[in-house]
């Protein structure tokens, strides 16, 4: 998500803040494919996740007088990104939301959307959709989108201590899980998913 320093944000978003809403597209144009794609693993359905792009642009950009520019542009996109993902979840108020398509951690890059059929895993699904959405989003957000703790901490205002012990919780509660849904010892797990691979 990189491609404008810190400069030429503030330049943008200064024209903008001032009328040219034009300037605004290319911030669009940087971050789109990234909040999309963590909207998508938040959501697990491709036209929830077009449209809650669009509005967390929306958002974005109507809010755009009240960014505090201490804070990474990114950070502050995910964070409106998270809320509003919270949002359409309340709303569907189902369980069965999450189907993830995990990075090959020995490549360590994103898994692409032509090939996630090959990834899927039901069982991972299933272990997932037992978590709270808070424990989801930290696995995504961590293993998935590929954060830091520190920039978690800006995304959710939680200290990167802290974030650490939850992320940790909910490792140790999606293992738990995926052994129960798929039938075997939490230790006698063996080939599974690059995401199984990343907790098991």
């Amino acid at each position: 998500m990189s491609g404008l320093d810190n400069d030429n944000l503030r330049h943008i978003i200064a024209d903008v803040l001032e009328g040219d809403i034009e300037k605004f597209e290319k911030l669009m144009q940087i971050y789109q494919k990234s909040i999309f794609l963590y909207c998508y693993h938040m959501l697990g359905n491709y036209s929830e996740a077009e449209d809650s792009g669009q509005e967390v642009f929306l958002k974005a950009f109507r809010c755009l007088g009240k960014y505090n520019q201490g804070i990474p542009f990114g950070a502050w996109l995910y964070k409106i990104a998270y809320n509003h993902c919270i949002d359409v979840i309340r709303k569907r108020k189902l369980a069965k939301y999450l189907p993830l398509f995990y990075r090959n951690e020995k490549e360590n890059k994103p898994v692409d959307l032509q090939i996630e059929v090959n990834y899927f895993d039901e069982f991972v699904h299933q272990a997932m959709s037992r978590l709270s959405a808070e424990e989801r989003n930290l696995l995504i957000l961590r293993c998935v989108e590929d954060k830091s703790y520190q920039e978690i901490s800006m995304i959710l205002n939680q200290n990167s201590a802290t974030l650490r012990k939850k992320y940790e919780r909910s490792a140790t509660k999606f293992r738990k899980y995926y052994a129960q849904v798929k039938g075997v010892g939490q230790y006698d797990i063996g080939q599974g998913s690059a995401f199984e691979k990343t907790f098991l």
